[in-house]
């Protein structure tokens, strides 16, 4: 049960709201101001008699005022508070932050649960527990909840967006949204819940969760370099996948706040620029109590609800435990159209949607199931002393009833394959080659950490972990795929490992990077810090970024490519079947046959230098170009390093040149730094390279490439 706040912070509040001075008070008591003053700073408390009068007079009952579990009812009840329009004149048609992601559940899930899991309560050991519950209300149910956000006071305003919504996007996207509700009579809520986590703590107003979840846009108040969040982003796919830019918000918080932990409730609304009634409104919204201390107590903060109006608001929680729920009103999954497309890395097929309804909930929920499995299927595998860090769940309710059954993620469904190798390394049962079925093969690949401020050198070698075993069927997707993650256990990046044998056996792998390495790994917290550095805000891959680039130097992401080689590599040695030895199955005829040979060619002295002798050149999928070199080398006793150079064909003035994300050896010769060293006596070589989107000026599709073999380091 939650206990109740303290006497004297609870009444000054309750007097705030009502509008009351300490002095009407005592008027009304027939007591002494000091009397309570000393109420409220906590040094009496009032007698049980005079109990009876304080409910009175603050128009609630005895029991509220000995609970003190929430506010009473009288004064200042909830509404909306619409920002004004700027004085300036100046007009937002739309949250930027939420332009970052697409009305999409799979991003959704994967966004809101690693929210979850940065916000886990570590000290229990416990995982943190997340359901979404898809929720498709209609008649009675729909019109009770909308008496409970108060709808009639929002309709105006979604009118005014309405008649301007050929103008902009978000206006369109949410007058679709208002018309499905009434043309079809439904609306879809879906909600985020999570237990055994943080809560939004802190005030309405300064720093803290709280504010920068409610208040604030990029602001990302994660602590930790195991964290995944960084840009603050994040939140902006809850009032992305609302086709109303609405959610509701109940927090359970693990540190009180005005001596309370149980139902903190706010709401918030995403909407263009508008003018209602002759007023210009920025934007946002909020759904809360007025703040008697805001000017004109206009500012809406949040309250302490009662059980009756959470459960109106659809926002009951199921225990006592700390943690968050959000409500996305009006959701809608508008990626989930191209379900029918393959995925280019799982190989998913969904079921055709006949009607193209985003708002169906048991795709919504066949889609959730798929993205919690595929992204963070690590963070539910536990294993010797390893425990998991999240348990998830996923289910569907038409007016309170069940139409999906609640589905509990198993990450030995989802992802068996990766799921065993995982869980090997966990309970210590890895090997170091692959002989039998089943058998899970370890490597460690050498991450080496930069210097930061652009200095030169390397700041130590972390040591991540490559782990492969061979495919179980298509349950794991497509096959021959590597997962790289960092210390929450999401999947960062998917990956195929290129130039594979023909004849290679079908694998899955798994690369642990920084602390997912272990606590004991070298250098692991600087890692999780360099990597976390080079994620965009989809958190979908390491390479270039801007935080990279000031806090280490331009070049730093290089240390990444060579990280992706050098597993890639590990990858291919590890898959590769023996070869036959030389004398096997054919020593008698090798002895019976004479091969007459020349004397060699005198060799030239001094070094030779190798010629490009052929290049295959593609354009990938992400817009990179993807080249094939053949070098010929003379004969002679010390061959030069090369350096091989892509840049664009211009008509005039320099050449562009392009960055490489990978460059690898493939025959006679190793890429190291950029730079290809011959293997003494080669005739010929092999490398291959992959170019950096990133230093790309213009599309590629518009560019033709030329590559050349430069002496020295290329300059």
């Amino acid at each position: 049960m939650e206990t109740g706040e303290e006497f004297g912070p609870w009444l000054a509040r309750q007097l705030k709201l009502a509008g009351k001075t300490q002095a009407e008070l005592a008027n009304e008591l027939e007591l002494t101001r000091a009397a309570v003053s000393a109420w409220i700073t906590g040094r009496s408390t009032p007698r049980p008699t005079v109990m009876a009068d304080i409910a009175k007079a603050l128009g609630t009952d005895v029991g509220t005022v000995h609970t003190r579990t929430t506010d009473t009812q009288a004064g200042l009840p909830v509404t909306w508070y619409h920002r004004p329009g700027y004085a300036d004149g100046g007009r937002d048609l739309g949250n930027a932050a939420a332009f970052a992601f697409d009305a999409d559940v799979q991003v959704l899930a994967r966004e809101t649960c690693q929210n979850s899991l940065d916000e886990r309560l570590t000290e229990n050991g416990r995982p943190v527990k997340v359901r979404y519950t898809l929720h498709e209300i209609t008649g009675e149910t729909l019109d009770a909840f909308r008496d409970a956000i108060l709808w009639k006071d929002l309709f105006p305003h979604y009118s005014a967006v309405s008649e301007t919504a050929g103008n902009q996007k978000v206006g369109r996207v949410v007058d679709a949204g208002v018309r499905d509700m009434y043309e079809k009579g439904r609306l879809v809520l879906l909600r985020v819940d999570d237990y055994n986590a943080s809560g939004l703590i802190g005030d309405d107003y300064a720093d803290g969760k709280f504010a920068a979840v409610v208040r604030r846009q990029l602001e990302s108040l994660k602590s930790g370099p195991g964290a995944g969040g960084s840009y603050g982003l994040g939140k902006a796919t809850l009032w992305a996948t609302s086709a109303l830019g609405l959610v509701l918000i109940n927090s359970t918080l693990s540190v009180p706040h005005e001596g309370r932990t149980e139902r903190r409730v706010i709401g918030r609304l995403e909407l263009p620029w508008r003018e209602v009634d002759g007023e210009p409104y920025a934007g946002p919204a909020w759904f809360g109590r007025p703040d008697p201390d805001s000017p004109a107590a206009m500012v809406a903060r949040s309250w302490w609800a009662d059980e009756q109006t959470v459960e109106s608001l659809h926002l009951t929680r199921e225990n006592d435990e700390p943690g968050t729920s959000f409500l996305i009103v009006g959701a809608h999954d508008v990626a989930g159209l191209a379900a029918n497309s393959s995925d280019p890395d799982d190989g998913f097929i969904g079921d055709e949607e006949s009607d193209e309804d985003t708002r169906d909930i048991t795709t919504m929920h066949a889609r959730l199931v798929e993205a919690l499995g595929r992204d963070f299927w690590a963070a539910m595998t536990g294993g010797g002393s390893k425990l998991p860090l999240l348990e998830v769940s996923v289910r569907a309710l038409r007016n309170g009833k069940e139409v999906v059954a609640e589905q509990q993620v198993d990450p030995s469904v989802e992802q068996p394959s990766r799921t065993r190798a995982l869980r090997a390394h966990y309970e210590g049962t890895t090997v170091d080659r692959l002989t039998e079925a089943g058998h899970v093969a370890a490597r460690s690949v050498p991450l080496k950490l930069p210097l930061s401020g652009g200095a030169h050198g390397t700041f130590g070698t972390h040591q991540a972990v490559l782990l492969i075993t061979e495919a179980e069927g298509d349950r794991d997707g497509a096959k021959n795929r590597m997962h790289s993650l960092r210390g929450n256990r999401m999947t960062v990046k998917r990956t195929v490992v290129p130039r594979l044998p023909n004849s290679t056996n079908p694998f899955q792998a798994v690369l642990l990077v920084g602390e997912a390495a272990g606590e004991t790994a070298p250098f692991a917290k600087e890692a999780e810090e360099f990597l976390r550095a080079a994620e965009p805000p989809e958190h979908d891959r390491w390479g270039q970024t801007e935080e990279l680039t000031l806090r280490w130097s331009p070049s730093a992401y290089r240390r990444i490519n060579a990280l992706t080689a050098e597993a890639n590599n590990a990858v291919r040695e590890l898959v590769a079947r023996p070869k036959r030895s030389r004398g096997e199955g054919g020593e008698a005829l090798r002895k019976a046959l004479t091969v007459r040979t020349r004397p060699k060619a005198k060799a030239p002295t001094g070094p030779v230098v190798p010629v490009l002798d052929g290049l295959d050149a593609t354009v990938g999928d992400g817009g990179e170009w993807q080249i094939t070199g053949e070098v010929s080398i003379p004969r002679g006793d010390e061959i030069v390093p090369m350096v091989p150079v892509a840049q664009l064909d211009v008509r005039s003035g320099g050449r562009p040149r392009l960055d490489w994300a990978e460059l690898v050896g493939v025959e006679g010769c190793e890429a190291e730094d950029g730079i290809l060293r011959f293997t003494s006596g080669a005739r010929r070589a092999k490398f291959r390279g992959t170019t950096d989107v990133t230093s790309h000026p213009v599309k590629t599709a518009l560019t033709r490439l030329v590559v050349e073999l430069r002496a020295g380091k290329g300059e």
